[in-house]
């Protein structure tokens, strides 16, 4: 029977927020980072095949999943979750690990192993190429969008059961498979008085107030020196035209073509067995 997980509590600066280990004396150590408004459950079905030798750290994102909240007023930021990884490091004592990051999860990824590359062995990008700040000229429009979000009223609603929110989820991802939808629904609702509510903090839909144009993050991609790896859905999020997608892999050193596997977004979700050998593969020659 594989190890079960723990729930740990990881202090970031006065900020709880949560995680979840197997076999904290496993090698090698992998961090799993989730991406935008989702939480660490949807790496449960990809952890199921994974090695029971392997040390797994599963992250829940501040205000996202079961971590804490910014106090209301606050605003969260991109290098926030770079704050988020660093704490979970030193919460569970890794000097370094292995970094595995979906959508968003792989945007922190990314900033993080250029930030601290000593402390990044290898990085497994799924469904995540940097984020699409655009051209320079895009900035102010950004600012603008940025206030105009802070006039809206938080909008948290109720669902009568977990299938309700699931259903939701699949309206706005088409490619989520109803089981993967029911199991981020399940994990990532909590009960109200009035129904069912999704458990991350609505003002991570503000849109942030600034972003990094092309030219930035290549500049950052440049910084990773780790072992790099692109896994895709082949009807996963369109990234970026061919050109600007071949710079970003090449600032990062990718030498490996990305894996392209039949999926949507949530590939990791359709295809666990798949992307659990890719894994292996990858990570277990950097040991």
């Amino acid at each position: 029977m594989p190890p079960s997980f723990q729930s740990l509590s990881v202090d970031a600066h006065g900020l709880a927020l949560h995680a979840r280990q197997r076999h904290p004396g496993g090698s090698p150590a992998v961090v799993f980072l989730h991406g935008w408004l989702d939480h660490s459950h949807s790496f449960d079905f990809l952890a199921e095949h994974l090695p029971d030798s392997w040390r797994l750290v599963l992250l829940d994102f501040r205000g996202m999943g079961r971590s804490a909240w910014l106090p209301r007023g606050a605003h969260y930021q991109f290098a926030d979750h770079l704050v988020d990884v660093e704490a979970v490091l030193r919460a569970t004592g890794l000097e370094a690990a292995h970094l595995v990051g979906h959508s968003l999860g792989g945007i922190v990824a990314t900033a993080y192993a250029a930030a601290r590359p000593s402390r990044v062995l290898s990085l497994s990008l799924i469904e995540s190429l940097g984020p699409t700040g655009g051209p320079p000229e895009n900035a102010l429009a950004r600012l603008r969008g940025f206030l105009e979000d802070l006039e809206r009223a938080p909008n948290r609603k109720r669902y009568s059961t977990v299938e309700a929110a699931a259903a939701r989820l699949r309206e706005n991802n088409p490619t989520l498979p109803e089981r993967a939808a029911f199991h981020l629904a399940r994990h990532g609702t909590e009960l109200e008085e009035e129904g069912l509510v999704f458990s991350f903090d609505p003002a991570h839909r503000r849109r942030f107030g600034s972003s990094y144009d092309d030219a930035q993050w290549l500049a950052i991609s440049a910084g990773v020196t780790c072992p790099v790896q692109l896994i895709r859905g082949d009807n996963g999020f369109p990234f970026f035209e061919e050109e600007r997608a071949q710079a970003r892999l090449a600032a990062l050193r990718c030498t490996r073509p990305p894996l392209v596997v039949p999926g949507g977004h949530h590939v990791h979700m359709e295809q666990p067995e798949a992307l659990a050998r890719a894994l292996v593969e990858f990570i277990q020659p950097v040991r």
